[in-house]
């Protein structure tokens, strides 16, 4: 991957500021007809959409750094009228969820800097052995199981040292291997997969419950979203093995990679360190805490209701408590991903303009305003294809998240459905940036290993986009039935 040269850089800039003001200089459209009801797209929620098309072309283009165009998202709001500058930044920064994500990115940055990432997965490859196809599965399985705790991208850093070594060990090298090719995928589907499960596991979910309870009223806990996220990853699993097999066929059966090498590796390491062992004592409590909140706040009648966003924090400080000292301030600011945190806070703010303007609710209407017409049943399906392909545009599981949810939210309102069993599929399906390497952090960290190209990603993407749109629907009707 290259950095876009300066000229290109300077286009893009250039095309993005045409589009804002083509589509804030061109007349308000006509109101659609929706039934006895007439939605119209106000000045305000018009404008609000060239600012969402200026800001979603500089991400793409990456014309600007993705954090630097999500702090002038919050100039252009008041520059434009939309909103008060003071209003904008309380929408972004005022967001519990900002806090929420820093505490997980603390927790995923210990996980890996005290070496516990790199622990897990040579045991893995001790318990799957030298075939490759197991090999393959257990890569898949741990990085999706990391990826429930862990931000995906973390995972993905964790992933690709290990299974570049397998590859170089076993004498397969890019981009000749099509065995090679499947397990760098996998080191990018794997974290994709399990992100989905639980809200911790990326920030599209923590974007989705917090507009959930802002647009919609509707509370969701940490163990209402495994119900359905849990079985639907889990479900992905075997379909994203089974598709990287059928579509990649490895050259050999077993690993040239005794297993005495792996055992060897692993009484290198010895015993845990006394910081893994802290790491993972702090993973267990912050997790526990997660689980346990909603069943302390119905035994206390909300006299202990500890936010999750406050549990978040306090795993992720204690790691840097005295007595345990998991890794310096110094050692965070160089390996946390601070441009994910200003663009969750660009991706508040923009939202709930859309949201409020009216933009949303008339986007909705445009685009999915027949989703009533489709059987409930496949409700799900219908949404997951259309977030993953707007997922295409966007570029990024934080802004697709941040866009598309005010969107859906405003549909289920205005069409009476309900808004979780909308927003989970589009919530599941904003981290499951399967096509494109651009799509998603996750994809690029293996892609740089040189292993598989664009086209390999895009060919074994478009069939485990569907593979995972019959998951994520089976878990949501089936199990939504069961449980209400």
């Amino acid at each position: 991957m290259t950095e876009p040269r300066t000229a290109d850089r300077g286009l893009h800039f250039v095309l993005a500021a045409a589009i804002l003001a083509v589509v804030h200089l061109l007349p308000t459209p006509a109101p659609l007809e929706r039934g006895s009801e007439l939605i119209a797209l106000t000045v305000e929620g018009k404008t609000c959409l060239a600012i969402l098309l200026f800001a979603v072309t500089l991400w793409i283009t990456e014309a600007m750094p993705f954090p630097a165009t999500s702090l002038l998202v919050l100039i252009l709001l008041p520059a434009f009228g939309i909103t008060d500058f003071a209003s904008a930044v309380r929408a972004g920064f005022g967001s519990p969820l900002v806090v929420f994500f820093i505490g997980v990115l603390f927790l995923s940055t210990g996980f890996t800097i005290s070496g516990l990432g790199t622990r897990m997965v040579l045991h893995v490859l001790r318990l799957a052995g030298t075939r490759t196809d197991r090999v393959l599965l257990g890569f898949i399985t741990v990085g999706a199981l990391l990826s429930m705790w862990v931000t995906d991208m973390a995972v993905a850093a964790v992933m690709l040292p290990l299974g570049v070594g397998v590859l170089k060990d076993a004498g397969l090298t890019p981009p000749n291997s099509n065995y090679g090719r499947a397990l760098m995928i996998s080191c990018a589907y794997g974290p994709l997969i399990g992100g989905i499960a639980t809200p911790a596991g990326t920030a599209a979910n923590l974007i989705a419950l917090s507009y959930l309870e802002e647009l919609a009223g509707v509370s969701i806990s940490f163990g209402q979203w495994m119900l359905l996220g849990v079985p639907a990853a889990l479900m992905m699993i075997p379909v994203c093995w089974w598709l990287l097999l059928r579509l990649f066929p490895p050259e050999l059966e077993r690993l040239p990679l005794e297993e005495a090498e792996i055992a060897a590796k692993l009484a290198a390491l010895g015993p845990l360190e006394p910081v893994e062992r802290k790491t993972l004592v702090i993973f267990a409590l912050t997790i526990t805490a997660w689980l346990v909140t909603p069943l302390l706040a119905g035994l206390t009648g909300g006299r202990v209701d500890p936010p999750v966003e406050a549990v978040a924090l306090l795993g992720g400080l204690t790691l840097f408590l005295p007595t345990i000292r998991v890794m310096s301030w110094k050692e965070a600011q160089q390996n946390m991903d601070w441009g994910g945190v200003m663009l969750i806070v660009a991706g508040l703010s923009l939202g709930l303009a859309v949201f409020e303007t009216g933009a949303a609710r008339w986007l909705a209407q445009l685009l999915l305003g027949n989703l009533i017409f489709v059987p409930s049943l496949l409700r799900p399906f219908v949404i997951v294809i259309a977030v993953a392909t707007l997922h295409l545009l966007f570029s990024s599981n934080t802004v697709t998240g941040s866009l598309i949810m005010p969107i859906l939210l405003a549909l289920a309102i205005d069409l009476g459905l309900d808004a979780w069993a909308i927003a989970a599929p589009a919530a599941f399906t904003s981290s499951l940036a399967f096509i494109l390497v651009t799509e998603s952090p996750t994809n690029v960290l293996p892609y740089s290993a040189g292993y598989f190209s664009i086209r390999d990603m895009a060919k074994a993407g478009i069939w485990m986009t569907l593979g995972a749109a019959v998951c994520v629907t089976v878990s949501i009707t089936i199990l939504g039935l069961f449980t209400g």
